[in-house]
């Protein structure tokens, strides 16, 4: 069964409209995650690998979506008055430097070092849900270098955002979270704006390094707006409980399931 689902996807033109469907529907999916909690992107590289792209492809490919996924989302929480700019700033800045030394790394390093480092990295981000929100922040409110910390810590997220985009939406919510004090609906609002921000510069080096299928990434990319768009809506909807809930178990199932794929 599998091999005759890879051998259709990797013998199938693009252009074919059941190639089309499957893209836009996958697209959808991932949207709809993304937007809420993240992780989401690991699927679409999943399935762009299975269609023959190498992962250095794959992962430049999902960013042209993804940028027009969270253009569009970005507008909906600005309109229902979730987004803080000024704040979409002060994060999206440092991650968006970090993303280009990251875009760089993801360009040029092996495909199982890319492999090891989503697999080591997914478990750490599941603990943060159960760090002490008050107690951090109260740290981090009679800390004398807080804002210099604050900074530091947006440009480590924007290095893992530039090397994969699978992740760091739950990374820049948490730090948004955690060291901003802000709530999920308006922690979610600023990754929108955040991955914004950082997406074009981490685009251009893959567009740079030619590791971008263009024909694959805007059939995609229309699913991806559409399952944005919906999400959106879903997440103020639904408040903090259900973005929270929706979060944990995104997270455990990505990080068992890159966890399990290094030992098979």
């Amino acid at each position: 069964m599998i091999e005759q689902i890879q051998t259709f996807l990797a013998n199938t033109p693009v252009t074919d409209y059941r190639m089309i469907i499957l893209l836009i529907s996958v697209g959808i999916f991932v949207g709809f995650i993304n937007t809420i909690a993240g992780m989401a992107t690991a699927l679409s590289y999943g399935l762009f690998m299975m269609m023959g792209l190498p992962i250095n492809v794959a992962n430049g490919t999902t960013r042209v979506g993804v940028l027009l996924q969270f253009i569009t989302t970005s507008a909906i929480f600005k309109k229902k008055g979730y987004l803080d700019v000024k704040t979409g700033w002060k994060v999206g800045i440092p991650v968006g430097l970090g993303a280009i030394f990251g875009a760089l790394l993801a360009a040029v390093l092996k495909v199982k070092v890319i492999e090891i480092v989503m697999a080591i990295l997914l478990p750490i981000i599941c603990l943060l849900l159960f760090i002490d929100k008050s107690r951090l922040a109260k740290i981090n409110t009679e800390s004398k270098n807080s804002g210099l910390l604050i900074f530091l810590i947006f440009t480590v997220i924007g290095v893992y955002g530039g090397f994969t985009h699978s992740g760091v939406g739950l990374l820049i919510m948490f730090g948004s979270f955690f060291f901003l004090g802000l709530d999920m609906i308006r922690s979610n609002a600023i990754k929108q704006f955040a991955v914004t921000i950082y997406t074009p510069l981490a685009l251009a080096v893959f567009i740079i390094y030619g590791q971008v299928n263009w024909t694959i990434a805007l059939i995609y990319a229309i699913g991806n707006i559409i399952g944005g768009i919906a999400g959106s809506y879903a997440s103020i909807k639904g408040g903090e409980k259900f973005i929270k809930v929706f979060v944990t178990v995104v997270i455990v199932i990505m990080s068992t399931f890159l966890i399990l794929k290094q030992f098979r």
